[in-house]
C-alpha cells in the first residue's frame, strides 16, 4: 500500500492534499482565536476593575475614553449615546430620547463584537462538517480507479486488490483525522464567545442601570470630550 501524495496523478492524492490544507487552516485559525479571545479576556477584566473603581458614573467615562477591550467598546458606546455637552448648547442629537438612544447603542456594539469574535468561526464548522465527506470522495475515486485497474489485470488475488483498496481508504482517514480537531476547537470557542456575551450583555444591564440613576444623562466636559475616541463615538451614536 503506497501513499497517494502526487496530486497530479490520482483525484486522491489531491484530496489529501486538500485536506491537510484544512488542517493547515483550522490550526491557524485555533492560535488566532486563541490569541484574540485570551487579549480580550485580559482587556475586559483590567477595565472592569477600573470602571468600577471609578467614584462617579463621569470619572469612569473618562477613565474608559479610549480603552481597548469589549468592554471598554461598549461602555463608550453607552457613554456616547447619553452624554450632554457641558454648558447649554443644544443640537438636534440631544432632543433624541437618550434612553432609547442608549438601549439601541449597547444592543448595537454587542453585536459588533459577537461578529467581530465569530469571524474564522464558520471557516471551522465547514471544515469540521465537509471534511469527511471530501475524504469519502477521495477513496470512492480510488476505489473505481484500482477496481478497472484490477479489471484490467485480469487477476482478483489480494494481493492485488489490497494494495489499491487501502491506499484508497487514506482518503477518509485524513478526512476523519482533520474533521475532529476541526470540530472540537469550533466547539470550544463558540462555547467562550457564548461565555462572552453574556458577560457584555450583564455589563450593559449594570450600566443601564447606573445610566437610569442619572436619568440618562452625563456631563462632558471639554477635556474629556477631546480625549481619542470620545468624538467619535458621539457622532456615531447621533
Amino acid at each position: 500500500m503506497s501513499l497517494p501524495l502526487n496530486p497530479v496523478e490520482s483525484v486522491e492524492g489531491a484530496v489529501i492534499w486538500l485536506l491537510a490544507g484544512f488542517s493547515v487552516l483550522t490550526w491557524s485559525l485555533a492560535l488566532v482565536k486563541g490569541i484574540q479571545f485570551g487579549r480580550q479576556k485580559s482587556q475586559d477584566r483590567r477595565f472592569q476593575k477600573q470602571f468600577w473603581g471609578a467614584t462617579s458614573l463621569e470619572s469612569a467615562g473618562e477613565q474608559s475614553a479610549g480603552q481597548p477591550g469589549a468592554g471598554a467598546r461598549v461602555a463608550q458606546a453607552g457613554f456616547a449615546a447619553i452624554q450632554v455637552p457641558d454648558g447649554n448648547q443644544h443640537d438636534l442629537a440631544q432632543s433624541i430620547n437618550h434612553q432609547d438612544r442608549l438601549e439601541r447603542a449597547l444592543r448595537q456594539q454587542i453585536q459588533r463584537e459577537r461578529r467581530s469574535l465569530e469571524s474564522g468561526l464558520a471557516v471551522l464548522a465547514s471544515i469540521g462538517s465537509t471534511s469527511p465527506f471530501i475524504g469519502l470522495f477521495g477513496t470512492v475515486w480510488g476505489i473505481m480507479e484500482a477496481l478497472k485497474g484490477i479489471s484490467a489485470a485480469g487477476s482478483a488475488s489480494l494481493e492485488t486488490v489490497a494494495g489499491p483498496i487501502g491506499s484508497a481508504l487514506i482518503a477518509t482517514g485524513v478526512g476523519i483525522a482533520v474533521a475532529v480537531p476541526a470540530v472540537l476547537v469550533y466547539n470550544y470557542f463558540l462555547r467562550r464567545l457564548k461565555l462572552t456575551a453574556a458577560d457584555l450583555d450583564d455589563f450593559a444591564h449594570d450600566f443601564y442601570s447606573l445610566a437610569q440613576k442619572s436619568a440618562f444623562r452625563v456631563i462632558v466636559h471639554p477635556a474629556a470630550a477631546r480625549k481619542p475616541g470620545v468624538g467619535k463615538n458621539v457622532k456615531e451614536a447621533s
